[in-house]
């Protein structure tokens, strides 16, 4: 089974992305747990879990369909130690705030070496904050999400994916998240079903589907291969929608958060329903 949504916005409360999602005859959802562009943010109420918990009962939400997204600010492999442990924080928050409403993953960009650290330094030292993160909290699985490779941001290569995972201890707790745009602004064709194919292929040899824990449907503005992250809605961009309408009849990809991240809200429910007939078309 498919769940298909969008990153809905939590603004008034993070019940009121569960009614947002419902609005948009989502199966699926992601939001941010607080302001993804603060570094602190007031703890969650009881009133507030609660809140959240409830909505989603109402609304036929579990845990396996809800992807949140943490801060923007997090780098978990900020080369400058002050700057990494303040990162590290956060991402603890993040996970303990996830916990706390009863979720089960949190997708997060892995982190930038800033030119002043080798990508395997910086690798490993991203695995070595979701070590202590998992450390710190339980049932909460941290998702990586490959990046467009833009600036000095990793995570833009399968390899570097899987090198993560390889450094992380409990390999029951980490998983990825594959964006469109991002691996096709990285270099993965994905204009027919043929390239479609050999980069889950790639995917499969070098990660492997076992790890694949959600994704984000963008079309893409950026050229191919350009390492530059510009999403656009389906079917508008260089990206086209060729892979959307195969992935949705893919069984590799039932059971995990398949979320819109595109550019124009106003036509994320006529996207959610189109992605939904691609099943049968």
């Amino acid at each position: 089974m498919k769940f298909i949504g969008a990153h809905v916005s939590a603004a008034g409360g993070v019940e009121n992305a569960v009614l947002r999602a419902h609005e948009l005859e989502a199966t699926a959802f992601a939001l941010f747990t607080k302001n993804q562009r603060q570094w602190r943010a007031a703890a969650l109420t009881q009133e507030t879990i609660s809140a959240f918990r409830q909505a989603c009962e109402k609304y036929n939400f579990s845990s396996a369909q809800i992807l949140p997204h943490d801060s923007y600010l997090i780098n978990l492999g900020h080369p400058v130690n002050e700057a990494l442990e303040k990162s590290r924080l956060a991402f603890i928050d993040e996970m303990q705030r996830a916990e706390q409403l009863g979720l089960s993953l949190l997708n997060f960009h892995p982190g930038s070496h800033l030119q002043q650290i080798s990508e395997s330094e910086c690798l490993k030292l991203i695995a070595e904050s979701i070590n202590i993160a998992l450390d710190q909290t339980q049932g909460v699985t941290a998702v990586i999400e490959n990046t467009a490779g833009q600036g000095s941001n990793l995570g833009f290569r399968f390899e570097h994916l899987a090198e993560i995972i390889h450094h992380v201890e409990d390999k029951s707790r980490v998983g990825v998240c594959i964006d469109t745009c991002h691996a096709f602004a990285a270099g993965y064709d994905l204009r027919s079903v043929e390239q479609c194919e050999a980069t889950f292929r790639e995917f499969e040899r070098i990660v492997g589907f076992n790890y694949l824990r959600g994704m984000h449907l963008n079309d893409a503005k950026s050229e191919f291969g350009s390492r530059v992250d510009r999403h656009h809605s389906l079917g508008q961009g260089n990206i086209g929608e060729t892979v959307f309408s195969w992935l949705m009849k893919d069984s590799r990809f039932d059971g995990i958060p398949l979320i819109l991240e595109t550019v124009d809200p106003e036509i994320w429910k006529d996207e959610i329903a189109w992605l939904k007939a691609q099943q049968t078309a």
